[in-house]
């Protein structure tokens, strides 16, 4: 069983910085191609962001120049930056992995933009 764990967040000022991280139990992380989901307190899921095994990344259009995904593989951790974090920032992040037709979640972390 896939397990991804977020950590990074919580509360940040406007303007800010933070770094989330996701940590994944799998062997084969290198291959696999994961990514970022949001939501917003009383909305759906939003895409975030994707980065492939290759290394080629994918941004949702409001997110672009501020939001960075990256990925180590030797730590089998996924990152994203966020920068100039902005009030509609504020949501509970989800990282995902796919593995053979399927998508794995982690339980998700709320940043909290304070203005």
């Amino acid at each position: 069983q896939v397990q991804l764990v977020e950590s990074g967040g919580g509360l940040v000022q406007a303007g800010g910085s933070v770094r989330r991280a996701c940590g994944v139990s799998e062997r084969a992380f290198s291959i696999r191609d994961m990514g970022w989901y949001r939501q917003a307190p009383g909305k759906g899921h939003e895409f975030v962001a994707a980065i492939k095994s290759g290394g080629d990344t994918l941004y949702e259009d409001s997110v672009k120049g501020r939001f960075t995904i990256s990925r180590d593989n030797a730590k089998n951790t996924m990152y994203l930056q966020i920068d100039n974090l902005q009030a509609e920032d504020t949501a509970t992040y989800y990282c995902f992995l796919e593995r053979g037709g399927r998508d794995f979640w982690g339980k998700g972390t709320l940043v909290t933009v304070l203005s």
